[in-house]
């Protein structure tokens, strides 16, 4: 049985996302994290054995807390093709609301970090195919309403749709115009609205 942590964990992961976000992986170092944390290094290699450790457990916690969350707001609200367009539309808010340009950690660190750690490749991928299995799952939900055409492939959509969406992440950073954002999106938004397959043929 493992020992209750002596810190607040949500706060010093917290605080461990906001170090990794500011600095990226390679260049925060464990006394970085361990005085963002307001903890010892005895106490986070205790906790988490290591720089990647605290990495990994501070990404789920960002993904826990934000995206994944947001999500499910987004679906105790709406499903079908008005969740897709609520998820790139809160995207957009957020990114145009960034005055600080830090992107998304996880889209961020899907382009620093993944390439050199195959592991935490694996993670990040992860959380990305999440993001693609709610657009598969509106998608289908939308076919079944009638929002979209029935020939439309699920899966295809869907991967355009999450990489619309990594692109928009990284796009934002150094052009966060809300319209350059809006016309980047209404392409994909556009091809998944109710058509007949004779009017797409």
């Amino acid at each position: 049985m493992s020992r209750p942590r002596a810190f607040d964990e949500d706060k010093a992961l917290e605080a461990a996302a906001a170090c990794f976000w500011a600095n990226g992986f390679a260049a925060t170092s464990v006394r970085d994290l361990a005085g963002a944390m307001g903890i010892t290094g005895a106490s986070l290699y205790n906790a988490y054995g290591d720089k990647r450790g605290v990495f990994e457990a501070a990404l789920y916690h960002f993904w826990n807390a934000g995206p994944r969350a947001r999500m499910a707001a987004i679906e105790a609200r709406t499903t079908g093709l008005g969740a897709i367009e609520a998820f790139f539309a809160a995207g957009i808010e957020r990114a145009t609301a960034d005055s600080e340009r830090k992107g998304c950690l996880i889209v961020n660190s899907a382009l620093d970090v993944a390439p050199h750690d195959p592991g935490l490749a694996n993670v990040i991928a992860g959380y990305l195919m999440e993001i693609k299995s709610f657009f598969v799952w509106h998608i289908e939900t939308a076919i079944e309403r009638g929002e979209c055409r029935a020939s439309i492939d699920p899966q295809t959509h869907a991967a355009n749709l999450l990489a619309v969406h990594m692109g928009l992440r990284a796009l934002f950073r150094c052009y966060p115009e809300r319209a350059f954002l809006e016309a980047a999106v209404a392409p994909a938004l556009a091809a998944l609205r109710n058509q007949s397959d004779k009017e797409v043929a």
